[in-house]
């Protein structure tokens, strides 16, 4: 009986120690499971996270599209054709910052924002005007300069186009702001003294496809009053322009505005271009570049 006994003693301490290497082996395996789960979760969030990145796709091409459309002293070609003006000299700054080159693409500039979602360009860097809708539909860096719209008319026509704009035909460009203003589109806010739309309710109305068009348009009058930008008008039109005959007014207040780069809704970006901007602000270059446009009273700093 005493040999049977210990016998068993002996057999069920033998288990004992096998369930309990059991146990442990059990136990280090679901440990090993809930790490590998664990890293593999973190691995997808970061891989999702790479994927909601602006930025992350645009360093891994090493470019950044910018949409444009020409006109000075933003973005235009000079007498060689190569493409200068006050955006496109900071744009070249600020990818330089960031560690990735720029190639500077034309848009109809009623469809930007379709091309910046569509992801044919990663950013609208071109004048545009900051507005509520703008807001909601894309990322808009801090303003950077100011602008208000300006009547441009032939010279010699001002003080009677002046008197009654009733039945003159009047051009804008096509998803502007001069054209959300005159077709109310773009609502009036503190800062508008003349509404366009009231100003224009008599005129007839026609879009074009840039500003530089519109211009144009005044000049061979097929048009009698273009609106357009006034740092547009102020740059392209006048003395020892192509459009020396034509004028600037800027009597009628049709409300300040705002320059912003705009990229995809909640792209990291925004802060990243932001914070180039003020280090580029820091070292004195966004005050030469503004220097050189005479943009220097249109800076916000």
């Amino acid at each position: 009986m005493k040999k049977a006994s210990a016998l068993l003693l002996a057999l069920l301490m033998v288990l004992s120690v096998f369930t309990g290497c059991g146990s442990s082996d059990s136990g280090s395996k679901e440990a090993d499971t809930t790490a590998a789960d664990t890293g593999a979760a973190e691995a997808g969030e970061s891989a999702d996270a790479a994927a909601d990145s602006d930025w992350s796709y645009i360093e891994g091409k090493g470019e950044m599209i910018v949409g444009i459309t020409l006109f000075a002293p933003m973005n235009y070609e000079d007498e060689n054709g190569e493409l200068i003006g006050f955006d496109t000299e900071l744009t070249k700054a600020v990818a330089e910052k960031l560690g990735v080159s720029v190639k500077f693409q034309q848009i109809n500039w009623d469809n930007k924002e379709v091309e910046l979602q569509s992801k044919n360009i990663d950013c609208i860097w071109n004048g545009m005007c900051i507005t509520e809708e703008r807001k909601q539909n894309m990322g808009i860096t801090n303003p950077y300069l100011h602008n208000t719209q300006a009547l441009v008319m032939k010279a010699d026509r001002q003080e009677e186009i002046m008197k009654d704009v009733s039945g003159l035909t009047v051009v804008a460009e096509q998803g502007s702001t001069g054209e959300g203003k005159l077709l109310g589109t773009i609502p009036d806010d503190d800062t508008v003294e003349v509404s366009a739309k009231d100003y224009f309710s008599k005129s007839n109305y026609v879009a074009v496809d840039s500003m530089a068009k519109a211009l144009m348009e005044v000049k061979a009058g097929t048009a009698d009053i273009a609106i357009v930008d006034s740092v547009c008008a102020l740059a392209m039109v006048g003395e020892g322009t192509d459009y020396e005959d034509l004028v600037v007014n800027l009597d009628n207040n049709f409300g300040s505005q705002e320059y912003g780069i705009a990229f995809r809704k909640d792209s990291d970006m925004v802060e990243k271009v932001n914070t180039a901007i003020e280090e580029l602000y820091a070292e004195g270059v966004v005050d030469q570049i503004a220097e050189k446009y005479g943009l220097s009273e249109m800076l916000i700093k």
